[in-house]
């Protein structure tokens, strides 16, 4: 089973700066595509980025492009968001997620929940005005 552990939110002001790391325990993390999603109270999960296997291709939320960036280190089985000029609608739970091996749905794409098979337990990010 992989597990994916997230560290870095915390309480921030509107305009200030956090770098999320996500660390995979899977000994292939290198072959599947990673992505963050992020969830407030209420709403539906919601893609922020995603980035393919190779670290060439990276995708992003239309709330979060500019700001966002998204990142991996496969030899440290690693993955990051940095979020530059956070705004208080940024506020959510930050969720890391591994590529599903086989997804739930055959027609998912890397925006969307069913790509992922694998999951973390989240961040909490929150920032004020």
């Amino acid at each position: 089973q992989v597990q994916l552990v997230e560290s870095g939110g915390g309480l921030v002001q509107a305009g200030d700066s956090l770098r999320l790391s996500c660390v995979s325990s899977g000994r292939t993390f290198e072959s599947f595509s990673m992505g963050w999603f992020r969830q407030a109270p209420g709403k539906d999960r919601e893609f922020v980025a995603g980035i393919r296997w190779t670290g060439g291709r990276t995708y992003y939320g239309d709330s979060v492009k500019g700001r966002f960036t998204i990142s991996r280190d496969n030899t440290k089985n690693t993955l990051y968001l940095q979020m530059d000029n956070l705004k208080p609608e940024d506020t959510a739970v930050y969720y890391c997620a591994q590529e599903a091996p086989r997804p739930s749905d055959p027609d998912a794409t890397i925006y969307d929940v069913a790509f992922f098979g694998s999951w973390g337990q989240g961040t909490q990010v929150t920032v004020s005005s």
